[in-house]
């Protein structure tokens, strides 16, 4: 089915596993992804920039992911993630995206709650769910940019959802966007002490640079959705160097693109077997 968020999130948190939530950088990714989580049993998040939703068309990524849940038995979200602009949010809204993230994280407490109060109301006016942020996440991902992130404070957090009713809650406990040649020292102390202060589904950005041996306890201290972008981003355009430098001009563009994909589809099995439950080797 094509799902908000929110019963997804919902269900890992009963069944004691994290939803895998993957960065789409062009249409042709996307059918591969939502093949890996079908083949798995597993429920999976498709997440666009508003960059890449501009860049595809929004109603494209609809139909695509609307159409592949529909005719599959998989569950699928598509979610607008990093969204800063209030008008990119009505417009994924509108074009049929069933789940947004409001990133107010920059801007002052009072201020991210406000916005992100007007966000909610008006996504769940349309069946919609949201995600919010606070603390903020390090390094840089389609126009995020942070030299440090801000480390996610669980009195803070506490704060924040007695005013806001988001539906999950991205939190920064050392990770970093775009992180992909070492990897990341996370404060799982940290983590522990906001999932003990909240109740809501958390979120781990920057996720590429995650070691794999720490998923388990990310998952026990609360993490529901987990971010991949950047490990997708550098697979499928390293195979794309290879394809595309060893092919004629004129062989079809799918003898380079399908291994691209192939790769892609790899990664989003792999990492969905993590984070439902199977050991990394």
């Amino acid at each position: 089915m094509y799902i908000p968020i929110t019963p997804m999130l919902a269900e890992a948190r009963r069944l004691g596993y994290t939803v895998g939530a993957f960065n789409a950088h062009n249409l042709e990714m996307v059918p591969a992804m939502i093949r890996a989580a079908r083949d798995l049993g597993s429920p999976i998040i498709i997440q666009t920039s508003p960059g890449t939703a501009r860049y595809v068309g929004m109603k494209n990524l609809v139909a695509v992911c609307r159409a592949m849940a529909e005719d599959e038995i998989v569950d699928v979200a598509l979610h607008l993630d990093h969204a800063t602009d209030l008008t990119d949010i009505r417009d994924a809204i509108a074009a049929g995206y069933s789940s947004v993230m409001f990133d107010g994280s920059q801007l002052p407490f009072t201020e991210n709650v406000a916005k992100s109060r007007r966000v909610v109301a008006f996504a769940h006016e349309h069946g919609v769910s949201v995600e919010a942020e606070i603390g903020t996440i390090g390094g840089t991902e389609e126009g995020i940019r942070n030299r440090e992130g801000k480390y996610t404070q669980p009195e803070e957090a506490q704060q924040f959802l007695a005013e806001v009713d988001c539906d999950a809650l991205a939190v920064s406990i050392g990770t970093n966007h775009g992180q992909f040649k070492s990897k990341t020292k996370i404060d799982l102390d940290l983590l522990g002490r906001i999932n003990d202060a909240v109740d809501v589904p958390l979120v781990v950005h920057g996720g590429t640079g995650v070691d794999e041996a720490d998923y388990p306890e990310l998952t026990a201290k609360g993490i529901r959705k987990f971010n991949v972008g950047t490990e997708l981003l550098v697979g499928w355009t390293r195979k794309a160097q290879e394809t595309f430098g060893a092919t004629k001009v004129n062989s079809s563009l799918r003898n380079n693109i399908v291994p691209c994909n192939d790769v892609v589809g790899e990664i989003v099995a792999h990492k969905i077997a993590l984070f439902m439950g199977r050991r990394p080797e």
